[in-house]
């Protein structure tokens, strides 16, 4: 059992093997536990089986004579499922993780050094020199490569032209402006804006006050302290005290603003690109805006998006560095932005004429140059996950409970402070 899994991992261990996939590629098919031979088993979030990752499977199935079990998991189910395998000495052959883990399982022992198929094919397929090279980074420890970024995405604004233009607005682009054009849009049963449970959502906010999450060299967290107070507690005041957002439902689910947006019951959103496809989905005659991020003391937003790594234990790397190449082509990128929105970490896909062409994938495709990676220096600790779970703490209990932020801050900050040292 690795010695870097939190407490809280281990005691919610004796319950993951409840936790049950959301869909397999076929009905029946083996779990990483007990995989036959010619099973290769993915573990996936729900929220990204497309079309074009359905094709990919199929090609490599029929090149590989295997079959693919792909299962599919809302990210916190994910993660207890795989610290369960790590615990009784299974794994799956490929894990897609949200971001941050990585580095996590690379530096417990748990995720396997890809260095050397990078070595021999990274040439070929481009990687690293097409991807951003903050996604490499990311997903590098010790000058080895351990993960593939698969998306790069990051959050910004979306609006309801119509409500906008009946009000009179212009797209906000600072905060003084947004809370203006939140509180004139607020009326007939609608709200100005609806913000996210999820404590992610609270990371822009924090960018564009200059926040830094962790300084290794002091030891301290969300500092400038003044700043992050003052990025908290301004979501905060937009529910509690303006009246302009609903307070958020505490769940594992993050699509509540999108709802809430898609059936015009708020006029704005700050999301990303896995929204898009929901949205006009539900809503294809909404006249969806996109804009850049707001401005605080910089204008900024989360490097985000997700990677994928092979476990230390998966029992077929060969297959698994396949299956990575596969998914991650130009090709394939294209594929998925053309079918969903989704934005990508390749250089080249930023240049390609349908993103250059599309208003809405080119606000975020420009929005990645102020996209910033907050948790690097966390990460690099070991100790991401534990940090996770408390700022999430935080965060609900600020957005959702009202507590005063900068109480809320300094209780998580003597936390995290203690178990990051």
């Amino acid at each position: 059992m690795s010695p870097d899994l939190s407490r809280r991992d281990l005691l919610r261990l004796a319950g993951a093997a409840a936790a049950a996939p959301v869909l397999s590629s076929c009905a029946g098919a083996p779990t990483a536990r007990n995989a036959a031979p010619g099973t290769f088993t993915v573990y996936w979030n729900a929220g990204h089986d497309y079309q074009a990752y359905r094709k990919v499977i199929t090609e490599f199935e029929q090149a590989n004579k295997v079959k693919v079990n792909l299962q599919k998991y809302q990210w916190p189910d994910l993660r207890t499922r795989l610290l369960a395998d790590f615990a009784s000495g299974t794994a799956p052959d490929v894990v897609e993780e949200p971001g941050g883990w990585v580095q996590e399982f690379a530096i417990s022992g748990n995720a396997r050094s890809l260095q050397d198929y990078v070595d021999r094919d990274g040439g070929a397929m481009g990687f690293p020199a097409d991807w951003r090279p903050a996604t490499v980074e990311r997903n590098s420890y010790q000058g080895k490569v351990y993960g593939v970024q698969l998306h790069l995405t990051c959050n910004t604004l979306f609006y309801n032209k119509a409500m906008l233009r009946d009000a009179g607005l212009e797209p906000p682009t600072t905060w003084p402006e947004f809370l203006a054009a939140a509180q004139k849009l607020t009326k007939d049963g609608v709200y100005g804006v609806a913000l996210n449970q999820d404590y992610a959502y609270g990371w822009p906010w924090l960018l564009q006050a200059g926040v830094s999450a962790y300084d290794p060299k002091t030891g301290k967290v969300m500092t400038p302290v003044a700043d992050a107070v003052a990025a908290m507690q301004f979501q905060a005041d937009l529910i509690h005290k303006h009246k302009v957002a609903p307070v958020p439902v505490s769940s594992t689910d993050y699509s509540g603003p999108q709802k809430l947006f898609s059936a015009e019951r708020a006029a704005m959103i700050l999301t990303g690109p896995w929204d898009l496809g929901p949205i006009r989905t539900a809503s294809p005659d909404l006249e969806l805006g996109v804009a850049p991020p707001l401005k605080g003391e910089r204008q900024a937003t989360l490097a985000a998006g997700v990677s994928m790594f092979v476990p230390a234990k998966a029992a077929r790397p060969d297959l698994s560095w396949d299956f990575i190449k596969r998914v991650t082509t130009l090709q394939t990128e294209q594929a998925a932005t053309k079918e969903v929105g989704m934005l990508m970490p390749r250089t080249s896909w930023a240049g390609l004429p349908e993103v250059q062409a599309d208003p809405v994938i080119k606000v975020f495709a420009d929005a990645l140059g102020s996209a910033v990676d907050a948790s690097q220096e966390v990460r690099l600790t070991g100790r991401f996950g534990k940090f996770e779970e408390q700022l999430k703490v935080m965060y609900q209990e600020v957005l959702i409970q009202n507590q005063p932020a900068e109480s809320a801050l300094r209780k998580f900050s003597e936390a995290a402070e203690g178990f990051l040292r």
